[in-house]
Order: C-alpha cells, then sequence, then structure tokens
C-alpha cells in the first residue's frame, strides 16, 4: 500500500506501478512503445516538440509568505491560486482513470538538507528519468517514505485557456510553494522536473543560510574539492568528470557548514558531438539504464551523436553508478578551487583567468556565457547572455541573496577562484574555432593541482584580469586572446565593446552597497 495515495487527489486510478525497478520500466517502456533500443541495450526516446525547458512557461503563485521572498520579474512570473488550482484539477483529470506511475525520490544527499520528493506521471520513461536524475532511497527507506514535495507530471494536456488566464503559451510549469505541489503540462522534456525540483532547493536552503548552487563538483585523492559552475553547454558535466578525480555531481549542488553534497544521484550529459576519445567516461556510461532523448538512430540501433537534426540539445540521464569513480557519499568537504566556466562566443576572454575575491563576486553575479542552442525554445545559435549566478532561470530569490552567501564561504574557506573560457577563440562565433577540451583541460589540471599559482602573471587589458603567461599543455599564444585574431584592431573593437555589455548588465546591481562595491571589480570604461 503507497502512503498517503489518497493525498494526491486522483480518481479511478487503475495500474499503480510504485517505485519500478530499472528492469520493470525498461519492460514497460517497450511495451508501451515509448521509444527504441539502441545497439548497447539503451533505451531512446524523443520529448516530443519541446526539446529543452520553456522558461517563459514558468510560474509560481503570489501568495504569502514565500511572496514576500520571491524575486518577481521575468525568471520568477506570478500566477493567481485560482490559476494555479484550475490547471491543478486539469492536470489530475488528465492522470485519473488510467495507469499511473510513481517515483519516490530525494534530492540532496545531506540528511540534514534532502528532501523527500514524489513525481506521478503516465508515462514510464519519465519515472526512469526521475529515477536515474535523483538520489535513490533503500527499500528500508522506501517502506516509510513521505513526500515533502509532489510533482505531477501531465505532460499529455495542455491549457487551452491560457490566453484566458493571462499565461504565455499553452505548457505550463507551474508551483504552489505553500502547498507543496508542482504541476508540468503539454511538455515532454524530462529536464523540466529535474530543474523544477532544483529550483524549489534553491528557495529552501539559502533560507537556511545554506548556499545552493548551479554547478559540478568533484573531490582529488587528497581531498581537495573543486567546484565548476557554468550554464548548460559550458563543460560542467565533461570538465568535473575526470579519471583522476572522484565525482560528486554533474550539475546541482548544496555548500554548508560540513561541506559540498550533491542534490541528485545521476548526470544530464548533453550528447551532441560526444566523442569517446574525449570524454571517455560519458560514452562509457550510456548503457543499460541509461536513458537517451532526441538523439538520430539509424535502423541497426546505432547513435549518430554527430547528428543534430532533431535538436543539438540531445541528451543522457544516467545513474552516477554508470560513473566508476564517483563519490559514493554524493559529498565531500568545503572546495579548495571554485572555476566559473563561460563559452564566450565573441572570443574575447582569455581560456583562464585568477581572480580576486572581488573579482569572483563581480564575474558570479554576472554568470557571462553563450547559450547553446537547443538548450531552451527559440534559441536557433549561441547567444551571449548574462545569468546571475550562472542559473538565473533556477533562482528564485534575489541573486545578491546567493553571492552574499557565496562570500562569506570563499572568505571563511580561503577559496581560490577561477575564470575559464571554454568558447570561441580567434573570433567570434562563426569566424573562430571553439577552444579544444584538451587546452581546457590543461588549464584545469594546472588549477587542480596547484601549478597554476606558480605562473608569472600579466595583466589582461580592460578587464583587469590576471591571466598566465605560459602554461603547460596551452599554446602561449592562446593565453591571451589578441594574439589570436589576425585584426588587433578589430579584436580591440570587440573587447571594449563586450566590457560595455558588462558594465551594462551589472548597473542593475548597483541599487545596493554591495552591487557597488563589486562593480569596481569588473572592466572600466
Amino acid at each position: 500500500m503507497i502512503k498517503d495515495l489518497d493525498k494526491l487527489g486522483l480518481s479511478d486510478i487503475k495500474e499503480i506501478y510504485h517505485n519500478l525497478s530499472y528492469d520493470e520500466l525498461f519492460a514497460h517502456e517497450k511495451a508501451n512503445n515509448e521509444g527504441c533500443v539502441t545497439d548497447n541495450g539503451t533505451f531512446s526516446v524523443d520529448t516530443g516538440i519541446f526539446t529543452g525547458r520553456s522558461p517563459k512557461d514558468k510560474y509560481f503563485v503570489n501568495q504569502d509568505p514565500s511572496n514576500k521572498y520571491l524575486a518577481w520579474g521575468k525568471v520568477n512570473q506570478p500566477m493567481t491560486k485560482e490559476t494555479f488550482d484550475k490547471l491543478l484539477a486539469k492536470a489530475k483529470s488528465q492522470l485519473s482513470g488510467k495507469n499511473i506511475y510513481i517515483q519516490d525520490a530525494y534530492c540532496g544527499s545531506s540528511l540534514a538538507s534532502r528532501k523527500s520528493v514524489r513525481f506521478v506521471t503516465e508515462v514510464a520513461w519519465q519515472a526512469h528519468f526521475v529515477k536515474n536524475m535523483f538520489i535513490r532511497p533503500s527499500e528500508s527507506e522506501l517502506a516509510d517514505f513521505t513526500p515533502d514535495f509532489v510533482v505531477y507530471n501531465a505532460c499529455k494536456c495542455v491549457n487551452d485557456e491560457y490566453k484566458k488566464d493571462g499565461l504565455n503559451s499553452e505548457v505550463f510549469v507551474i508551483f504552489n510553494i505553500e502547498d507543496n505541489i508542482a504541476v508540468i503540462g503539454g511538455t515532454w522534456y524530462g529536464g523540466e522536473m529535474k530543474k523544477g525540483i532544483f529550483s524549489m532547493m534553491n528557495y529552501w536552503l539559502p533560507l537556511e543560510n545554506k548556499l545552493s548552487m548551479h554547478c559540478s563538483a568533484n573531490v582529488g585523492k587528497d581531498g581537495d574539492t573543486a567546484l565548476f559552475f557554468g550554464l548548460s553547454g559550458t563543460g560542467k558535466t565533461t570538465l568535473s568528470t575526470d579519471p583522476n578525480r572522484a565525482l560528486i555531481g554533474d550539475d546541482e549542488h548544496g555548500w554548508d557548514d560540513e561541506g559540498v553534497f550533491n542534490f541528485e544521484g545521476g548526470c544530464y550529459a548533453k550528447c551532441i558531438n560526444l566523442d569517446p576519445k574525449s570524454e571517455p567516461e560519458i560514452y562509457a556510461a550510456i548503457k543499460r539504464n541509461a536513458l537517451l532523448e532526441n538523439v538520430c538512430i539509424d535502423e541497426n540501433g546505432i547513435v549518430d551523436y554527430s547528428d543534430d537534426s532533431k535538436t543539438e540539445n540531445t541528451r543522457v540521464s544516467y545513474p552516477i553508478e554508470h560513473i566508476p569513480n564517483h563519490e559514493p557519499s554524493l559529498k565531500a568537504g568545503h572546495p579548495r578551487n571554485i572555476i566559473f566556466l563561460t563559452a564566450d562566443a565573441f572570443g574575447i576572454l582569455p581560456p583562464v583567468s585568477k581572480l580576486t575575491k572581488e573579482q569572483a563576486m563581480y564575474y558570479f553575479l554576472s554568470g557571462y556565457t553563450a547559450k547553446v542552442a537547443g538548450t531552451e525554445r527559440g534559441i536557433t545559435e549561441p547567444q551571449a547572455t548574462f545569468s546571475a549566478c550562472f542559473g538565473e532561470p533556477f533562482m528564485p530569490l534575489h541573486p545578491t541573496v546567493y553571492a552574499r552567501l557565496l562570500g562569506e564561504k570563499i572568505d571563511k574557506h580561503q577559496v581560490n577562484v577561477y575564470l575559464v573560457n571554454t568558447g570561441w577563440s580567434g573570433g567570434a562565433y562563426g569566424v573562430g574555432k571553439r577552444m579544444s577540451i584538451k587546452a581546457t583541460r590543461a588549464c584545469i589540471n594546472a588549477i587542480l593541482d596547484g601549478s597554476i599559482q606558480k605562473c608569472e602573471f600579466e595583466n589582461f587589458e580592460k578587464f583587469n584580469l590576471a591571466i598566465p603567461k605560459s602554461l603547460d599543455g596551452v599554446e602561449t599564444n592562446l593565453l591571451n586572446p589578441i594574439n589570436t585574431w589576425a585584426d588587433k584592431n578589430e579584436y580591440i573593437a570587440a573587447r571594449d565593446n563586450l566590457a560595455n555589455m558588462f558594465i551594462s548588465n551589472f548597473k542593475r546591481y548597483e541599487d545596493v552597497a554591495e552591487g557597488v562595491q563589486f562593480a569596481k571589480a569588473g572592466p572600466i570604461n
């Protein structure tokens, strides 16, 4: 008997498939014709017309007390409780009268911080996705599982009255913080469940003075923890998956008084142009129990990872156990190094820069990168963007709340902070070339083994960043990007233009004293 089943508010349920095993989910996926099996036994699905998140369709109920903390705006849009209740009823109607899958999971490997989440769907592969991405409770834990939060994934229903309701489209991803409920409708994209719970953790934890972070993390043999911040496509998963270091997690973490802990129990890696030579651990993780999304497969079940005809945002989710050298506890001590990853579409920023504490705050709040094609609806090619805390779409509170917590922890634990550009060099997107993973790995390795601190540094003009004059494994001319451009004057003009973009963006933080102070650490006019 499922505990609290009556509280779901569903009626005339036929079969309930509760916490199925991987083998059972695999059998259901095949029986339901939800996708196909690749040549190595991995199940693969298509997520329909939406192959990325729908950020313009995300809403929070505007009610007390959460409305006192939420940073309302384009990211966190308000919704009336009446509209929420109407859409919740619509979702419950969709999920009633049929077979449903219920998957119970934890978010957060720290016992002091984790949340129990129940996911309800009528699609087997979505239950599979949840099983991959969140922390899998033991049998004894499942026996007494009581959800703190419930997600209704009614992907097969849409809101055909969205104009009347004053909403963006027929898709809805909505949250009632006080009732601890989220509802998804109109989109099949699995990432909505993952990022929805991440958004909630970003609400809950800072109110307990714990930092929630959009970052990957790994730990060395001597216990040195490293964090990798960055938006989708900047290399968080690739660069944190290191054969010489144990992976804590690839995307979402918390940082409390004990150290760093993973929110998840799996990884969600981009597959486009996946190469077993440059990313062997991720490539090897794609096997039975992993779940591929939107990849192209031939009649023999062979995947073409270079084919982006469906989307550039091809994905695979897999349990973290598929990475042989993962950290079993999914947590570690306080970090020694923090790395901000950015994919600079303009080819301006150096491959690696060492930041002061003030510069760390500036670039954390700026969150500059380029959105990679397919990650969100409507993005068809890389676009420069500023996303606070390298994850603004998932941050319900004001960005300075997260920045303040990060600054306090950097000070307390004396953490080194670096900015690493995984984007372009020698020109903007379409002209220059993307940094090679090999060169970026060399930068990361120098940070992690401490050798970068022995380098001689020079000043990167306009941005006043400290950049190494030489670094093992990186061509010297790459270290200062002006050297890679054929037309130096063209580079200077583009550099100054990017600097002005930084300055203009940061003005939104200068309404508070901290913002004025941190602005001094950014580019100069």
